[in-house]
């Protein structure tokens, strides 16, 4: 029987401790793998991550409007957001939500590429967590419970396969991390992965941005075919810095520039924790940094000419997700209705859990049923293939 949805959240996340899932680890690696330890010398609990700082759980007692979100002293098994499929599935009716897309732990796999440095042990680490989403903690309630599986970040061929695995498995969609080819930049053997994406049809999203083993990047941004002759200032280094100022609009430029929306014009990408209201100014932006300086960084680094304006390629092919940002929703036109999907953030604390229904009338007041019901509900199951 089809669900009836009246509020997804497009944006949740997992926040368990990987003893729940690390039985499914291969034995030759578990001890690579995270594990829960008590905090030294203290009260509460942490994320032992190879080659990573302890991962501190906080405490998270949320239903006080996030009064008692606290640093430290935090224990799994108590805190909001952290329990069993059947405590979820509570916590999403306590909220009035319908249903969410789980994204992992900020603070989990996002780190495990800059620690796990074996290759093969790092994807069996990730295959392991997948097949514990799909088949132990969703398949609980698998129109409620939407999990993300991973993409490993090592190379396309290793891209593929977990892709491929995604969707036997039945998640709802998976998270990059890096470009698909394990890189922070794109490359030609990006390709491969974007056409099997297009043809398998499993969505594609990102977390706010790239993030590369939890690292804040500090590499090259692209491949540039021109290698400029005599010296280069330092502040016109990198032409493409002229178009982002944060990391969400950096990695959104660099899949323009890369022409991957040329190659694939089916394909789009769900950037999550974005929020909306920076978006029109920014779109406006690059498309005057294109017309006044892409000229000079086509001669001298060989930067694309591209067939559109930057900001049709974003229109066309990016959605976003907020939380609160009713300033954000009035823009609903100029960046476009069917590209916009609000989440809750559970149990972070962006969270207004779980009064979500007041966070929601205040960013939708005024705007009419059809339009609020597309950015509550509609896009995410067209986004998601839900029924």
């Amino acid at each position: 029987m089809t669900r009836q949805y009246r509020a997804i959240s497009a944006d949740s996340h997992l926040e368990i401790p990987a003893d729940r899932w690390v039985h499914r680890v291969p034995a030759q690696y578990r001890e690579m793998a995270p594990r829960r330890i008590p905090v030294p010398g203290g009260q509460g609990e942490a994320q032992f991550i190879e080659g990573q700082p302890l991962r501190v759980e906080p405490g998270r007692q949320l239903r006080d409007h996030r009064t008692r979100y606290e640093p430290l002293g935090g224990f799994f098994d108590t805190n909001d957001g952290s329990g069993p499929p059947e405590q979820r599935v509570a916590e999403l009716d306590e909220d009035g939500v319908d249903a969410e897309v789980l994204f992992p732990s900020p603070d989990g796999p996002n780190l495990w590429r800059g620690g796990i440095k074996d290759d093969e042990a790092y994807t069996d680490i990730v295959r392991a967590y997948n097949d514990w989403l799909a088949e132990e903690y969703c398949a609980y309630a698998p129109d409620r419970l939407l999990g993300l599986g991973l993409i490993p970040e090592v190379d396309a061929r290793s891209a593929i396969a977990e892709l491929e695995h995604c969707k036997e498995i039945g998640l709802t969609g998976v998270q990059l991390n890096s470009f698909p080819a394990g890189k922070m930049y794109p490359t030609p053997e990006d390709d491969v992965f974007w056409a099997a994406a297009v043809e398998i049809d499993l969505p594609l999203t990102a977390h706010v941005c790239f993030q590369f083993g939890g690292a804040n990047y500090d590499g090259p941004l692209f491949q540039y075919p021109k290698k400029p002759e005599g010296p280069v200032k330092k502040s016109g280094s990198d032409p493409l810095t002229r178009f982002f100022a944060s990391k969400t609009e950096r990695d959104v430029i660099r899949l323009v520039f890369s022409g991957v929306f040329d190659r694939f014009p089916s394909l789009q990408i769900y950037f999550a924790e974005t929020q909306l209201g920076w978006i029109p100014q920014w779109t406006e932006k690059i498309d005057d940094s294109y017309w006044r300086y892409n000229p000079h960084s086509h001669e001298v680094f060989g930067l694309p000419v591209l067939p559109r304006l930057p900001s049709e390629y974003v229109k066309d092919h990016i959605l976003w997700g907020f939380m609160h940002n009713a300033f954000g929703v009035r823009q609903r036109h100029e960046i476009g209705v069917d590209k916009i999907m609000w989440g809750s953030d559970f149990p972070h604390p962006g969270t207004n859990w779980p009064h979500s229904q007041e966070v929601i009338e205040a960013n939708f007041a005024g705007v009419p049923d059809d339009e609020r019901y597309q950015m509550l509900v509609g896009n995410a199951v067209r986004f998601f293939h839900l029924d």
